[in-house]
């Protein structure tokens, strides 16, 4: 899963990334609004993180484009500005969550999880199938009900296929949510973390299938 901050207190911005990389999340950090903007023009998410009191361009301009042109990504805004106004404003544009500074990170986190969740279709914490669970909210995969040793990246693959199971995901699509701008991104990296993947679910119903020069399928015979 890929996220954008877009904050300009560096310090505080690099602690939100830090935070969300270290739970598996793919992370870009932009401090300028009209940067941000550009990027959201070409740059799919699963969840925005937003400043209001940006340089460039304020932050309620940057969610007032991202939903004129039908961008419909879930979007935090996090903020100073704590007048119920402000609020009313943020939500009308189509903000899917508010909180004011200063904050309580694991409430972020909290927040972060329902939102992604919500935007993927599922009202619970735990996607089950096949074998298999994933606890989105404590990060952690289990076999049979054994917990399983996954790395970030490879817990992330397991999200991506389990959140598009029956459905072609091509290399570039995984690409764009395993790895964030700082990221040296090789397509043949995916083959190897697809191949560890698919050594641990051996004991389970789901399969990993590649469609050559398509992507991978997750099934569930």
């Amino acid at each position: 899963m890929r996220i954008l901050v877009v904050e300009d207190d560096y310090a505080l911005a690099d602690g939100i990334r830090h935070a969300f990389k270290h739970e598996g999340f793919a992370v870009d950090v932009f401090a300028d609004g009209a940067e941000a903007e550009a990027v959201l023009m070409t740059q799919d998410y699963d969840l925005v993180i937003l400043d209001l009191n940006l340089p460039g361009m304020d932050g309620l301009e940057v969610l007032r484009e991202m939903r004129s042109r039908k961008n419909e990504t879930p979007v935090l805004i996090l903020t100073v500005r704590d007048r119920v106004d402000d609020r009313v404003a943020g939500l009308d544009l189509g903000a899917d969550d508010y909180m004011t500074k200063p904050f309580d990170l694991c409430e972020l986190e909290a927040r972060v999880r329902a939102l992604i969740r919500r935007g993927a279709g599922s009202a619970t914490p735990v996607i089950e199938v096949g074998g298999v669970a994933f606890d989105t909210v404590g990060r952690r995969a289990y076999v049979r009900g054994k917990p399983i040793d996954l790395p970030r990246r490879e817990l992330c693959l397991l999200e991506i296929f389990l959140s598009h199971l029956g459905k072609l995901v091509s290399k570039e699509r995984i690409a764009e949510k395993l790895f964030d701008f700082d990221d040296d991104v090789e397509l043949t990296a995916i083959e190897l973390y697809v191949h560890r993947l698919r050594k641990k679910l051996e004991p389970t119903e789901l399969s990993i299938r590649t469609i050559r020069g398509l992507g991978y399928l997750m099934e569930r015979p």
